[in-house]
């Protein structure tokens, strides 16, 4: 059940959706209609038992008895504004009291409309008000069957059952709309969460699109290049070309489809999927960048790469491969040297360095992207990497990432 169809039972002060200040309401719900009739026939009805008191005393006047009438009808009356300006009407009863005992009833439930639906202050005025002039009633209007200390003492405590009673249920009111606006909040903050959860998985397909792809159609540009701009290659050249090519379009097309996987989530998933690269593959890639016919020195000092943490290993693999692509379109021809090391304990760290090129190369375009997603995945790894030119012309990345200790 929602709120709009439990509305009617609630006070108009709480069925709203949002959290209300002190201000009237000009709209009542069912309940408001039901309370504020009750409310009138108490009021009436306890104007009628005073009304009737003062009729059986006969040495009161029947014009008395009429303008207490008048007045008692009045004063119930004025209670359907009690929602609109409870101080005004609270502060004009507590003075038409001292002289109208008909009119008490109503100023019960006044004082009470009032401690609902105003803050301290307001009601704290009034209310004392009222109990400095609660003597006075009795004193210029006794009741001959009540003594005076009996009539004070009985307004006085009435007054204050009535002032604590609505401030109890004003309390109350305002505890559940606290929680109300406590609950939308952090449905608010829940939401927050899951669009940044969504737009961080974008960003790592995203990441994970170009550091796998990148490599991929590196090779096929370069070896395209190559049959393109030397048609008269010998036929094992051209036929290894084409190998490749061929390879890298397959390669290219498996992690695509491992890609797709992944957005179309795990219940979707093709049986049969390869591993992610780790540390241990790193050798395999280094062979299809040579076989690619680049210049890669490669100095792995790290004595058990198959013992590295899988995500450690994994984020080594894209350094590396991001890099060689990078060296491949910006500085073909160029002798690529790669060092890996560390161990447990220590952290791995991985150095890739190539010189700058000597021979004019058609360049090859790029995103641009490659190496701040690089940064972001190492800093999420929790370590960090640096790049930037050397002082030959060449340029460098150096990363370094953690290994805890077994």
């Amino acid at each position: 059940m929602t709120r709009t169809e439990y509305r009617w039972l609630l006070p108009s002060a709480m069925a709203d959706p949002e959290l209300p200040g002190d201000r009237p309401r000009t709209r009542r719900t069912v309940r408001d209609w039901a309370v504020d009739i009750t409310a009138f026939l108490c009021a009436a009805g306890i104007g009628l038992l005073a009304l009737a008191a003062i009729d059986a005393d006969d040495t009161t006047a029947d014009v008395f008895v009429l303008v207490d009438s008048v007045i008692g009808a009045a004063a119930c009356c004025a209670l359907w504004l009690r929602r609109r300006w409870p101080v005004g009407l609270a502060a004009v009863l507590t003075v038409v009291c001292i002289v109208e005992p008909v009119a008490a009833g109503a100023l019960m439930v006044a004082l009470f409309s009032l401690a609902v639906h105003r803050p301290f202050k307001p009601v704290a005025i009034v209310g004392a008000g009222a109990l400095i002039v609660a003597p006075l009633q009795p004193l210029l209007r006794p009741d001959p069957a009540t003594s005076f200390l009996a009539s004070v003492i009985f307004g006085v405590l009435l007054i204050l059952l009535v002032l604590s009673w609505g401030m109890v249920v004003r309390s109350r009111r305002q505890l559940v709309l606290t929680l109300r606006e406590r609950a939308r909040r952090a449905e608010a903050e829940a939401e927050l969460r899951a669009e940044q959860a969504q737009r961080l998985a974008r960003e790592a397909i995203a990441r994970e699109m170009h550091d796998v792809l990148a490599h991929r159609l590196t090779l096929l540009s370069v070896h395209a290049g190559a049959l393109e701009f030397r048609p008269d290659a010998p036929a094992a050249e051209v036929g290894r070309a084409a190998g490749v090519i061929r390879d890298s379009a397959h390669e290219a097309l498996q992690d695509l489809r491992e890609i797709i996987g992944v957005l179309r989530g795990p219940g979707d998933a093709e049986e049969g999927d390869r591993p992610q690269p780790t540390l241990a593959t790193l050798d395999a890639l280094v062979a299809e960048s040579r076989l690619a016919g680049m210049k890669v020195v490669v100095d792995n000092r790290v004595a058990d790469p198959g013992g590295a943490p899988a995500a450690t290993g994994r984020t080594v693999y894209r350094i590396a491969q991001e890099c060689l692509t990078n060296a491949r379109k910006h500085a073909p021809g160029t002798e690529v040297s790669l060092t890996v090391t560390g161990g447990p304990g220590e952290g791995l760290a991985i150095e890739v360095e190539n010189p700058a090129p000597t021979e004019p190369f058609e360049r090859v375009p790029g995103s641009g992207q490659g190496l701040i997603g690089l940064t972001e995945r190492a800093t999420l790894a929790g370590g960090g990497l640096v790049h930037g030119p050397t002082e030959d012309g060449g340029f460098a990345v150096r990363a370094r990432l953690p290994w805890p200790a077994a």
